[in-house]
């Protein structure tokens, strides 16, 4: 939002939108639309010392602006990956949401209306996804 922090992304394998408590929380919404990447198709180019990170889980460390408080993105160092924030991608990201994923435990005030398939936790693997 302030613009502290720039980075590049680039080559992303997937769109979803994410309705884990966690995200759901971090996010402040009924869900949290993301684009992976993998960490090597992401790199940080302005403002690395305006990035909090908070370790939610092992292996996840959701990153946010310490000066305006934006939800950025989640490093998953254990998945080698990049979890962007649809919502601070300028311009046409291109890749469009193909699914919501732990809808098992999605706010039971949102209804789900559109017609992308819908998991109760994480997607099953397929060659397109990491």
């Amino acid at each position: 939002m302030c613009q502290a922090v720039k980075y590049e992304a680039s080559e992303p394998t997937l769109s979803l939108n994410c309705h884990c408590s966690r995200c759901r929380k971090w996010q402040g919404a009924a869900f949290a639309s993301v684009l992976r990447v993998s960490t090597g198709n992401f790199k940080i180019v302005r403002g690395e010392d305006a990035v909090a990170r908070y370790r939610s889980s092992p292996g996840a460390e959701r990153c946010f602006c310490k000066i305006c408080g934006s939800s950025l993105f989640t490093l998953r160092s254990d998945l080698g990956r990049v979890h962007v924030r649809l919502g601070t991608v300028d311009g046409d990201p291109v890749v469009r949401p193909s699914g919501h994923i732990f809808v098992g435990s999605k706010a039971p005030w949102f209804e789900i209306t559109d017609s992308l398939p819908q998991y109760d936790e994480a997607p099953p693997a397929s060659p397109t996804r990491e």
